[in-house]
């Protein structure tokens, strides 16, 4: 019998439904306008284009022009790249216009779908950005659909770190700008640690469409960018502390994997209090409660986390001498990313590697408040449907499911779940073999770097050749995966989010084309094309009669999104395929989330040993203790976000601040006003209203006037005169201020004075933010404690962070009225001295920058690069943009061989 809620669905459509069937008519106008738009010339293209631009400049809504602009892209694309986009992209196209996320099944053509809304959402001429998940994709995307929109007279432009400022700025100044979410959110810091509106790099915050959209505003929505200085070197205490964490037995701390948190016992504790002295950590009879005790104990908790939360090839894995981390959705390594608090040092000491100084926080900002900057905001991906709630409250996102082009053929078979972990990997080998000498092309998803080569080795014993895709070999993987389609190919993948390279069943022809030419420069790219395309034609029926892409997962990893990701690498544009999940009771979602019921019930089942369970009511149970994991995750996403939306109010106001002092010409009322709201502070603290005259403190302000405005004047004298108040020794002491700020205006000149007080604020407002930061991340470790004296942490940090700003201005008016009330001109002896100290530091700036360049591809002794030749691409590893070319041509790698 059919629910309530089942027979609805049924007569009215579900709401997605409804939206999708919104778009029909739209579509319809666009395709009726397609003859128009190809009886035009390549010109009349790129007129279309100017023609749209100036009636939107002229106030036409952008909805009034989508038919039109969707036409013209779509020709263009047809064009450019020989293809036509089908109408589900069209409606894709329409969802990311209107805001939305546009979820698209993997191989259904998101790439190309953005360039209808990018395309129409430029025209007012404020810029779109295209935010990809890594350098390689931003890289691809911008030269690949850069050919539609140069054919549609626009510009593109990319984003990637390490640029050159002028390249940067120019690339902020297109049409469309390709950039990773990182660089566009670091740039969006340092444009807010800038002196000179001419330094800046990005323009409004108009239109982003982000794709992988979930693990962009979602996965990494956890953790802030920080952008940060070194601090003192603590290594030694690292080391030190690293030493003790062997000696702990596992009565000393209590570990919570559900919440991944591990805590000290009073055992623990007795045991620390003991040992510390002993090695000259803590002083003699110094308590661990004791305030001077804070920062041990900081420490001694991180490196119990480093040891027993971090595992090594799973969390991070060493690479030259340095720990890099693992991004756990997608598999990939972070690069540049370092754990804050000393947790990245920790790791480092138990590696035995050299210790980086921990950093202080000059400027930071989370993933979720640098996207509400922008006036619209959409996104793209194969799966978001779980998290529609979060992106609706987060980011004011609805979640449009896109028709596929084709019906899905996929069959997605039940999770066979095995007692042990070693009976559920010989029934993944067995299953590969099996379909391996079908010839059926197999997708293999790990959750970690271990597991992946733990099977590999598997593999290797039963003679099966395979690739093994993991963050060890994160250079090679467009390759493998554009491979992974192959008649009997075997991959072996970590995890499969945002790879950005479709796999298609027989091989990619664009790929095979990309290394021929890589090979041969001189061949015709179309005779190429055409010799694959029929060479992967036949190759692919072999894989169509073989079933299809095999994906094989190892496990379950705690976000249904994932497991999507990694199912909808099969059955891609209708294609046949199958998928399925091998999981046992030692898997760490089993085995953390309630598997002692499910053990008893197997064990009460009699199952012998290999055989494994297959029902749809343990599917069921599975996704609900995954619905539960997402559901706790979102909630500590949501409580970061409402503890960084305080400091986020804060970081406005400043950087509003800086944004208006650098582009004010004339900062003297500014200044002005600080200095005279200083002497009210003053007057007020030693000459209260309505006290007498022998209840004034004046000999005490006469050296506050002295010590802040530098100026010598007779205050207690003043105040003895007959008749004299607080009003008027504050209108003496503004007139005598304002009066030697008039002197330095003389000696320096106005316009050279305007320029130093620009600096002065602008370097004193830095100093102050980087001072709250740090007092703010103090705060927040701490404020949790409250909610023992039943105080809401939450409330407390907001009163407490207001207070601390308002601090923060206060002492900003006295650093600054202080500073400008002591400059003086140099003196000639002065100024040359100076000069030659920057001269030197240039030099040395310069004889540093040519060695690091020499020595930019010289492998080192030992180096994971031994194979290094300079006529062989593919063994130059991963060349920044603006380093020498590995060939030798002694030109930049970006003029070069990475020319796009």
């Amino acid at each position: 019998m059919l629910g309530i809620g089942t027979i609805a669905k049924k007569v009215f459509g579900t709401p997605n439904d409804r939206k999708v069937k919104k778009t029909r008519p739209l579509v319809a106008k666009i395709n009726a306008l397609e003859p128009e738009f190809e009886a035009l010339s390549d010109e009349g293209i790129i007129a279309k284009t100017k023609e749209f631009r100036e009636r939107a400049v002229g106030g036409e809504s952008l909805d009034n022009l989508l038919p039109e602009a969707f036409a013209n892209v779509r020709e263009g694309a047809r064009r450019a790249l020989g293809l036509r986009a089908f109408d589900t992209q069209l409606m894709g196209g329409i969802f990311l216009h209107q805001g939305n996320i546009a979820e698209m099944k993997t191989g259904e053509g998101k790439t190309l779908m953005s360039t209808f809304a990018a395309y129409l959402n430029a025209l007012p001429g404020e810029g779109v950005h295209v935010v990809t998940v890594n350098d390689y994709l931003a890289h691809r995307d911008a030269e690949w659909m850069g050919k539609v929109f140069a054919a549609l007279g626009m510009t593109t432009g990319v984003i990637y770190p390490r640029q050159e400022e002028e390249e940067k700025k120019a690339a902020y100044l297109c049409d469309i700008t390709y950039a990773t979410n990182n660089e566009l959110a670091f740039d969006y810091l340092r444009d807010n640690m800038r002196s000179n509106l001419s330094q800046l790099v990005q323009r409004k915050h108009n239109f982003a469409i982000v794709d992988e959209v979930d693990s962009i505003l979602i996965d990494e929505a956890r953790t802030p960018l920080i952008i940060s200085g070194p601090s003192e070197d603590k290594s030694d205490l690292y080391v030190a502390i690293d030493k003790l964490i062997p000696e702990l037995k596992p009565e000393h701390y209590l570990k919570d994997e559900k919440i991944k948190n591990v805590t000290f016992t009073e055992e623990g504790n007795e045991f620390l209090e003991q040992r510390l002295p002993e090695l000259g950590i803590l002083e003699e009879g110094q308590s661990l409660y004791d305030p001077e005790s804070s920062t041990v104990v900081h420490h001694v908790n991180q490196a119990l986390k480093a040891h027993q939360l971090f595992t090594r090839d799973t969390d991070y894995i060493v690479r030259d001498g340095e720990v890099m981390l693992i991004d756990e959705f997608t598999g990939r390594m972070m690069q540049g990313r370092r754990l804050s608090d000393g947790l990245h040092q920790a790791i480092e000491a138990k590696e035995g590697l050299e210790i980086k100084p921990e950093n202080v926080t000059h400027a930071s900002v989370t993933f979720q408040n640098y996207f509400r900057l922008y006036d619209k905001l959409a996104g793209m991906t194969g799966t978001a449907l779980t998290e529609a709630e979060e992106f609706a409250e987060i980011y004011g996102l609805g979640v449009v499911e896109v028709p596929t082009n084709r019906p899905i053929a996929r069959k997605d078979e039940h999770d066979q779940i095995y007692r042990t972990a070693r009976e559920k990997f010989a029934g993944v080998v067995e299953s590969i073999k099996e379909a391996h000498e079908r010839g059926q092309p197999i997708l293999v998803g790990t959750t970690s770097i271990e597991k992946s080569e733990f099977l590999s080795n598997l593999l290797k014993a039963e003679g099966i050749e395979h690739n093994v895709l993991n963050a060890r070999l994160h250079e090679q993987e467009a390759q493998i995966i554009a491979d992974a389609g192959k008649f009997g190919a075997v991959t072996i993948a970590t995890n499969m989010a945002g790879r950005g390279t479709d796999i298609q069943l027989g091989g990619n022809v664009e790929m095979h084309v990309l290394q021929e030419l890589a090979k041969n420069p001189d061949a015709d790219p179309d005779q190429l094309r055409e010799k694959f395309t029929s060479q992967v034609a036949a190759e692919k029926e072999k894989v169509i009669e073989a079933g299809g892409l095999y994906v094989l997962a190892t496990e379950r990893h705690e976000s249904r999104r994932i497991d999507n990701q990694l199912r909808g690498r099969a059955g891609r544009q209708g294609d046949p395929g199958r998928s399925e999940f091998y999981l046992s009771l030692e898997d760490d979602l089993m085995r953390i989330f309630g598997s002692d019921r499910l053990d008893k019930v197997l064990g009460s089942l009699g199952m012998k040993e290999g055989e494994a369970i297959i029902h749809p009511w343990v599917n069921k149970s599975l996704e609900k203790a995954q619905a539960k994991i997402e559901g706790r995750n979102f909630d500590a996403r949501k409580s970061l976000l409402k503890f960084d939306d305080v400091m986020n109010d804060q970081r406005k106001v400043i950087f509003s601040q800086r944004r208006e002092i650098m582009e004010a010409e004339d900062l003297s009322e500014i200044v002005q006003d600080m200095r005279h709201q200083v002497i009210d502070d003053l007057v007020d603290i030693h000459m209260p209203a309505k006290t007498y005259a022998e209840q004034w403190s004046t000999e005490e302000l006469k050296e506050e006037v002295q010590k802040i405005l530098s100026l010598d004047v007779p205050v207690v004298e003043w105040a003895a005169e007959e008749g004299v108040d607080d009003a008027d020794i504050r209108e003496r002491l503004y007139d005598a201020a304002d009066k030697a700020m008039a002197s330095k205006a003389a000696e320096f000149g106005p316009e050279t004075l305007r320029g130093i007080e620009k600096q002065v604020l602008l370097q004193t407002i830095d100093g102050k933010w980087r001072e709250h930061l740090l007092t703010l991340e103090h705060l927040r470790s701490v404020i949790g404690f409250r909610s023992l004296a039943q105080r809401d942490p939450l409330n407390e940090y907001k009163n407490e962070s207001f207070q601390l700003f308002e601090g923060l201005l206060e002492s900003l008016r006295v650093e600054v009225t202080e500073k400008l009330s002591k400059i003086r001109p140099l003196s000639q002896e002065e100024q040359e001295k100076m000069m030659a100290q920057m001269l030197a530091q240039q030099r040395m700036q310069q004889q540093a920058a040519a060695a690091q360049a020499q020595s930019a591809f010289t492998p080192k002794a030992g180096e994971a690069r031994e194979g290094f030749d300079e006529n062989d691409p593919e063994t130059w590893g991963n060349p920044g943009r603006n380093d020498l070319c590995p060939c030798g041509s002694g030109e930049k790698f970006k003029h070069c061989h990475g020319k796009i």
